[in-house]
This record gives C-alpha cells, structure tokens and sequence, in this order.
C-alpha cells in the first residue's frame, strides 16, 4: 500500500494556525504536535510539515488524512496540476510525470525533481507556483516527476527513476516539441541529491541506454546530502533518521550514493548549484562545487538569503517569481546552457 504523502491539501489545512486557534476540525492534540514541532510562524511551519511531517504521531496522521478527505485531498493518485498533461514513464503508478508543452517546437525542456526526504513528496504539489508558467513564458517545456519512495523502493531505484525520465522525454522528442539535446535537471532538497546523482554517477543514464551528454546541467536546490557519509556525522541532528533510512549504515554504499565521491569524470557537462543559510547545505554545495571543477565541468554556485527551513522552503517555493532574487540567476545560467 502506498504510504500517505503530506501533499499541498495538507500545508494548506495546516498551514493557518488560526485553524487551530479558533477550534478547528483537528483535535487539540494533533493541534498542539504541529505547533511543538515546527512553532506558530506559518511560512516556516510550511517548509518545517515538508521536512518533518513523519515526526508527527501515527493518530496525529491519522487525522490529518481524515481531513484533507474532506476537504477534497486525495489519498491515493494525484492528479496532474492545472495546464500539465500527465504521463507514464514507467509501469510503477509513481512513474508519471506533469508535462507542460513549450509554445513551439523544438523546445528546451526543464525537468523538475521533487524533495520529501526520499520518503514522501509529489509532483503536483512540491513545485512551486512560479516555475512551470515562468520556464513556459521563457520559451521551455517544463516537467515535474514523480519517483518510487523509500522505503518501498532504494535511492538507486529513485535515481534510476529520474534517468528513465529523461530517456522518456528523448524518446518521444519529436511528439512533444522538444529538442532532445537541451534537457536540464533541476531538483529540490533530496531531488536536488537526486539529481546531483544522476549527473555524476554514469551508471543510471547508462542503464536507461544515455550517456553524460543526455543532460546539458543540472540544477541542484539547498540540497544537503552531497556527501553522504560526511552529512551522517555533522549534519543537522533532526535529519538522522531520515539520512539513515535513505542510505543506510554502510559508509561504502553511502560514498556509491553521494554526487561528491561520484564526482571523478565523466559528469554532466555544468551544473548551477543553489543554497541557502543552512550550515550543512552551504558546506556541502562548496564541496560538491569544488570536486566538479577539479573534474573538468563548468560549475557556478552561488548563496541566497533565507535562514532554515523557511530560506530552504522558499528557494523551492519562490523560484520563479521575478521578484525572488534566485529567478534572474537561473535564467541567465539556462539561457548559456542552451544557448537561448
């Protein structure tokens, strides 16, 4: 049975704690676990329910679904979000994807990997307002991928995922109005390691019949587990559980699962890697920064302001909006990488 993933439905019911105040539908206990767990401040208790929802009680969760039923949430398949066609990439019902179609043809094509920890997270839902109109106004298709989770299936499984993708979107090049050869990975916290992943570790495009050249670059978001081995011993203590259910104990199979250990050529050919102000994602987005240059590939890292879990939230929720400082950065790095 597929596990519940805290989706949009559920940021929005949670995310006014005037609901709470005011004696909403959610029983008072529940109520006070959220408030305890990620505070009163509604912009950060979005990005904090993304991160940490599993940390809420099983009755808490409970409750929480009850709810979103109600309110028209779905608790088994998605549904694709508004202007986006949904696709199959594979047989798994995980597989699928939103696609928005470029304006024209022969388009660019930006695809869109999802964050949740590895264990949750939807592409309908974790993609931000902004992105898909904006990368559509910029004359690009754009898509949003959903992938197998843990723990029903392995971060290779998930990685292999994310290459089947882009073979998706190559092999049907020509009905969708792409241009096969002008794909970027963009992708979010733990689709932001995913993504990094696949771009360093050739074994994933390999087994989908590619090579390092199917992606023009890859655009990491305040990811933060680069390194895997390194982020199980310094990085933030709320996230062990999360890192050890992801990757295990096994420091020779958390090394096989970092983009920084996977960094020897060949990779994919540039790459614009994005953080915040959190310690450990700006640590590990210099390290990752600097093992691609010393393997020949075109690296641009740069820092945004956002403190937390409400600067790594926003970076994901804002890009696109003209007026987030992020967007024009992204802009000019996809226009030299496809040469627009």
């Amino acid at each position: 049975m597929r596990k519940w993933i805290f989706g949009s439905a559920a940021i929005a019911l949670i995310g006014t704690v005037a609901l709470a105040q005011r004696g909403g539908r959610l029983p008072a206990e529940c109520r006070k676990e959220i408030v305890q767990l990620c505070g009163m401040n509604r912009e950060a208790m979005r990005g904090c329910l993304q991160e940490k929802a599993s940390h809420l009680s099983e009755s808490c969760r409970s409750e929480l679904r009850k709810q979103i039923g109600k309110r028209g949430g779905a608790t088994g398949a998605k549904r694709s979000a508004v202007g986006a066609t949904e696709m199959a990439y594979g047989n798994d019902p995980l597989q699928k994807l939103d696609f928005w179609k470029a304006k024209t043809a022969g388009a660019p094509l930006v695809i869109f990997v999802h964050g949740g920890g590895w264990k949750r997270g939807d592409k309908g839902n974790a993609t931000g307002q902004y992105k898909a109109p904006h990368y559509l106004e910029q004359g690009y298709a754009f898509a949003s991928i959903n992938y197998r989770l843990v723990p029903g299936a392995t971060v290779e499984q998930q990685a292999a995922d994310v290459a089947s993708s882009v073979a998706y979107f190559r092999r049907n090049a020509a009905s969708l109005g792409l241009d096969p050869k002008r794909i970027v990975l963009m992708g979010h916290s733990a689709g932001a390691h995913l993504s990094a992943l696949v771009g360093t570790d050739p074994q994933y495009l390999r087994k989908a019949d590619l090579d390092m050249t199917a992606i023009a670059g890859v655009i990491p978001l305040d990811g933060a587990a680069y390194d895997v081995p390194a982020q199980m011993t310094d990085g933030a203590r709320i996230m062990q559980d999360t890192y050890e259910q992801a990757f295990g104990t096994q420091p020779q199979r958390q090394k096989v699962l970092s983009p920084f250990w996977q960094a020897a050529a060949p990779n994919v050919p540039a790459f614009l890697i994005l953080h915040v102000d959190r310690d450990d994602g700006a640590r590990q987005s210099a390290a990752l920064a600097d093992a691609l240059r010393k393997n020949g590939v075109r690296v641009q890292l740069q820092a945004f302001e956002g403190k937390g879990l409400k600067g790594h939230a926003e970076i994901n929720r804002r890009l696109g909006d003209p007026e987030y400082p992020a967007t024009p950065v992204v802009d000019a790095w996809l226009r030299s990488v496809f040469g627009t």
